[in-house]
């Protein structure tokens, strides 16, 4: 059996979050629930005893981040491929004020399309194909064992585990996004040869959306 996991985590609430706006890149700060929420979760998170943490260079992430690296003495590397999806005009939007212009796009978007550009942005491939790079470069940085931390964003997770589990395009709409600092963990499988196997490590869903959190937050994407 493999000897690694990645366990993704979201970032804490922002007043973003809270108002139900489309964050995307935009660099918003957590607010007190989510300083509280990153702090509370990083005791959690520390107990699996992680050994490298990386984070995208979004403030929301790295100050997550940040609380676990408090924890566990580890120091936080930054990617920016670890990015939320850049959703063009959409961002700043609530969600209902996306539906007003671009409702159409908007539900394609929400049923996981993986080839629709949010707001005229980035499609789910984009994300996907970024994410993944900058997971296998940190995977290579700690080596054969370890269990990585992937401090990220609701869609950017999504995606990277719809296609780090390889599901087919028309299921990655299947998978949930995650609430504020909740996790999904993913375990390496078994390294043994697959017949037509394409050289990518094999992973399974351990747990998903998990999390015991002082502030409910519903799950909405960016």
């Amino acid at each position: 059996m493999g000897h690694r996991r990645i366990v993704f985590w979201r970032h804490g609430r922002t007043d973003w979050n809270a108002a139900g706006r489309f964050q995307g890149q935009t660099d918003i700060p957590l607010n007190e629930d989510g300083v509280r929420q990153a702090k509370h979760a990083a005791r959690l998170l520390a107990a699996m005893g992680p050994t490298a943490i990386v984070s995208s260079d979004l403030e929301r992430t790295r100050s997550t981040a940040e609380a676990l690296a408090s924890e566990t003495g580890l120091p936080v590397a930054l990617d920016p491929g670890l990015r939320e999806t850049n959703a063009g005009r959409w961002q700043g939007l609530t969600f209902d004020e996306i539906r007003g212009t671009d409702g159409e796009e908007l539900s394609r978007w929400e049923d996981g399309d993986v080839e629709v550009p949010a707001g005229g942005a980035e499609t789910r491939l984009d994300v996907a194909s970024r994410t993944r790079s900058a997971i296998s470069q940190a995977l290579a940085a700690m080596g054969e064992t370890g269990t990585l931390v992937v401090v990220s964003h609701g869609g950017a997770i999504r995606v990277a585990l719809a296609e780090l589990l390889g599901l087919p395009y028309e299921l990655w709409g299947a998978l949930s996004g995650l609430s504020n600092c909740n996790w999904s963990v993913l375990e390496e499988r078994s390294s043994r040869p697959v017949a037509g196997s394409d050289g990518r490590v094999r992973w399974r869903l351990g747990e998903h959306n998990a999390g015991t959190l002082l502030v409910p937050v519903a799950v909405v994407e960016g």
